[in-house]
């Protein structure tokens, strides 16, 4: 179980990525370049914000069977000295949490706007704060908090 949910962990991890870039990418094309906002932004931005929370529910089931947390958990004291166990017990998870929190409102806010651009811009600004988040708490092979092989 554990070894499946990490795999799937991995994966969505890149699917994560692209969906906010593709999303990005629309949404600064169509703000850049004026134009109207069409079905297909929309399901951009529907989609990222899908592929994220689907993200957001493996790292939770994740979060609960890991050895890693587990020991964090029940060994606080020593655990949140050491910088890989404290990343992954509160750094990674808390600011996931809140990358995931700036997708869902972006993507509520631009659904309820009226002007296209106010559609764009809102996609625009809270996406790319979300993808800051989320690449600096990624744990990646060079990582200073933490490294993982980009595939496990």
């Amino acid at each position: 179980m554990y070894t499946t949910l990490t795999y799937l962990h991995s994966i969505t991890r890149w699917l994560v990525l692209a969906g906010l870039l593709y999303a990005l990418y629309r949404a600064i094309h169509g703000l850049a370049s004026k134009r109207e906002f069409v079905r297909h932004d929309n399901l951009a931005r529907h989609w990222s914000a899908t592929i994220a929370h689907v993200q957001l529910i493996i790292g939770l089931c994740l979060y609960f069977i890991s050895p890693v947390i587990n020991y964090f958990l029940h060994n606080y004291k020593d655990a949140v000295h050491q910088r890989e166990v404290r990343f992954f017990g509160m750094e990674h998870s808390s600011m996931m949490l809140m990358a995931i929190l700036l997708i869902t409102i972006g993507s509520a806010k631009a659904k309820r706007k009226k002007e296209d651009s106010d559609k764009f811009k809102t996609i625009a600004v809270w996406y790319l704060l979300a993808l800051v988040i989320i690449l600096i708490m990624i744990p990646w092979p060079f990582s200073p908090f933490a490294s993982r092989p980009y595939l496990r």
